[in-house]
């Protein structure tokens, strides 16, 4: 048997033991975790917050206080088909009766309101404005140019409410389910509960009933149809002191 000195062999097993024990265990070294990723339910407000505009959105609905919905006077603006300020008068009843017949005549626009008619400017639900488009001033003579996207600005008291158009409807007064979509809180469909600012203006189709060969009219004078373009709130405004 070949002797090794002992100094030798204390050196080979030291070199030994260098090369073959790594420093640490990697199985059971403890390293912190990375964090993982936000999920999106993580990322979503909680119930009931009120979100800040996007950036570069225009919408602005945090800048002026909610309107509660109660009916008042304002003045309507719609500046694609050159409308400025037009006095919108509340009264309890429904589209286009003779109330509001009346106040269409004297060459306003009415805005119904109650059990048939709908909301004050700015309030959750549907506000309902009326105005002749062959009669009188013509208030609404140009509404059906409207366009999803155009802007309509309400001024009622120290606030603008400006909506944005959305999409059209055909109510015809020869229905009570299409003039029940109408005054609904949510336009167009009826029981649902509604959850948004929306407006609806809405105008006489006489030109177009006419060259359908329709000429029937209520005993007011309203032709069956009437256009009706439906918006929803996208800000609300504190007018300048």
């Amino acid at each position: 048997m070949l002797r090794v000195p002992a100094a030798t062999a204390a050196l080979l097993l030291s070199l030994a033991l260098a090369g073959c024990m790594p420093a640490t265990d990697p199985i059971t070294e403890s390293r912190p975790a990375k964090p993982a990723p936000p999920t999106d339910a993580a990322l979503a407000p909680e119930p009931g917050t009120k979100l800040a505009p996007r950036p570069g959105s225009g919408d602005d609905l945090d800048r002026a206080p909610a309107s509660n919905g109660k009916p008042r006077r304002s003045l309507l603006t719609i500046r694609t088909i050159g409308l400025r300020s037009l006095p919108v008068v509340p009264y309890e009843g429904s589209p286009d009766d003779a109330p509001g017949t009346a106040i269409q005549d004297g060459g306003v626009a009415a805005s119904p309101f109650g059990n048939k008619g709908g909301v004050g400017p700015g309030g959750v639900g549907n506000f309902l404005v009326t105005a002749h488009r062959t009669s009188s001033t013509r208030a609404f003579a140009d509404l059906p140019r409207l366009k999803v996207g155009d802007r309509v600005h309400v001024v009622a008291g120290r606030t603008r409410y400006v909506y944005r158009i959305t999409g059209t409807r055909s109510t015809s007064f020869r229905s009570q389910r299409s003039l029940a979509r109408q005054a609904a809180a949510v336009p167009g469909r009826p029981g649902r509960r509604p959850t948004t600012a929306m407006i609806t203006l809405s105008t006489c189709a006489t030109p177009e009933d006419h060259a359908q060969g329709n000429y029937w009219s209520d005993e007011f004078g309203n032709p069956e149809h009437r256009i009706d373009k439906i918006g929803e709130l996208v800000a609300a405004r504190p007018l300048d002191p």
